[in-house]
């Protein structure tokens, strides 16, 4: 009899330990559970930040190009305007160097004739870098052009 009951308190506390080790369990496991899923959410935050941040780079990065390139084209048309204005400037030195010069060689004074030569090369030297400046920018115009085909290209799809 006594050993019977003895038995059965063992038994009992067997038990309870089993039930208190499973609470434990599921405690632990639900905990275990909260955390992940936490982290999950930091993590899927953190993308969905660097998923923002990206997108707002890209939208400044274009706005910026174009005004880049509104800025490169204004810049464009006042450089040509104002080589028309130097071409113009040029050649009207130039019939004064001219005119000037005949009267010298009617004159004979051989000196300033001489100048005057100089004077024409350098004039000529100017007009010659001029022209090759119009050439240049004239290049830069077209590729400027092509970059902006492609730009708009790209957006398209």
């Amino acid at each position: 009899m006594f050993e019977e009951k003895e038995d059965e308190k063992n038994d009992d506390d067997e038990e309870e330990v089993r039930m208190m080790m499973m609470i434990m369990m599921m405690i632990m496991m639900m905990t275990m559970m909260m955390m992940i899923v936490v982290i999950m959410m930091l993590m899927l935050m953190v993308v969905v930040m660097v998923v923002m941040m990206l997108m707002m780079l890209m939208v400044l990065m274009m706005m910026v190009m174009m005004m880049m390139m509104m800025m490169m084209m204004l810049l464009m048309m006042m450089m040509m305007m104002m080589m028309m204005l130097m071409m113009m400037l040029m050649m009207m030195l130039m019939v004064v160097v001219m005119v000037v010069v005949t009267m010298m060689m009617m004159m004979m004074m051989v000196v300033v004739v001489m100048v005057e030569v100089v004077m024409m090369m350098v004039m000529m030297m100017m007009i010659m870098m001029m022209m090759m400046m119009m050439m240049m920018m004239m290049m830069m115009m077209m590729m400027m052009m092509m970059m902006m085909m492609m730009m708009m290209m790209m957006m398209i799809p």
